[in-house]
């Protein structure tokens, strides 16, 4: 039986051998991370998320909603009118577009309609936050990639409602044309506000060196 290493000093005094104990190897020596690479995982999440919305962009108005024309004799889908619509219009549109036409854009609506601006707005919130440390400032850009999630889901439930109706309802009109205005206008000063926070951060590197 071994002798423990007091009874090995007990025994042989200062002449005893004692065997060294050594702790096993600490795989991980810590877990904290780095603001580099804190800011390099970031950095990917939004590049990857600049691309899905890119995509997405290009798919929605540029392919399918362009597409959707072709059942409405050329005429463009609310969704593509940056300067919005009148009940004329509208009228216009309800008598060239059929069950499946409207399913179809109902469909586009859920689908892609609805991915594009949830995964544009996590990704500029993301852009924003990572690039703008003032607090005040932060919550000021992030409010316009928010706004525009909210009225763009909006703009397609109103959009459906209004060619769903028997008729072209004024208000029903009104409140999905100003939506969809609102819509673009948002998205075109989102897109300034990534902008302007990637300047910032460029501009305080810049400052440091």
């Amino acid at each position: 039986m071994a002798k423990t290493p007091a009874q090995r000093i007990k025994k042989h005094g200062a002449n005893a051998v004692v065997p060294q104990h050594h702790l096993p190897p600490v795989v991980n020596p810590t877990t904290a991370r780095t603001p580099e690479k804190a800011q390099g995982n970031s950095n990917l999440i939004v590049i990857a998320g600049v691309v899905a919305s890119l995509f997405l962009f290009w798919y929605l108005h540029l392919l399918t909603l362009d597409q959707l024309t072709q059942l409405t004799e050329g005429r463009a889908m609310p969704d593509a009118l940056f300067g919005g619509f009148d009940s004329d219009y509208i009228r216009q549109l309800q008598a060239v577009m059929n069950a499946d036409a409207l399913g179809q854009l109902n469909y586009v609506h859920k689908t892609a309609g609805t991915l594009f601006p949830l995964i544009f707005g996590f990704t500029w919130l993301l852009l924003i936050g990572t690039n703008v440390a003032r607090k005040a400032l932060r919550w000021a850009l992030w409010a316009l990639p928010l706004l525009f999630v909210v009225v763009r889901l909006w703009g397609n439930v109103a959009i459906d409602a209004m060619l769903a109706s028997s008729g072209p309802d004024a208000g029903q009109v009104a409140l999905a044309s100003g939506l969809t205005v609102a819509g673009w206008v948002l998205f075109v000063l989102s897109l300034l506000a990534g902008a302007a926070a990637v300047l910032l951060r460029g501009r305080k590197a810049g400052s440091r060196d």
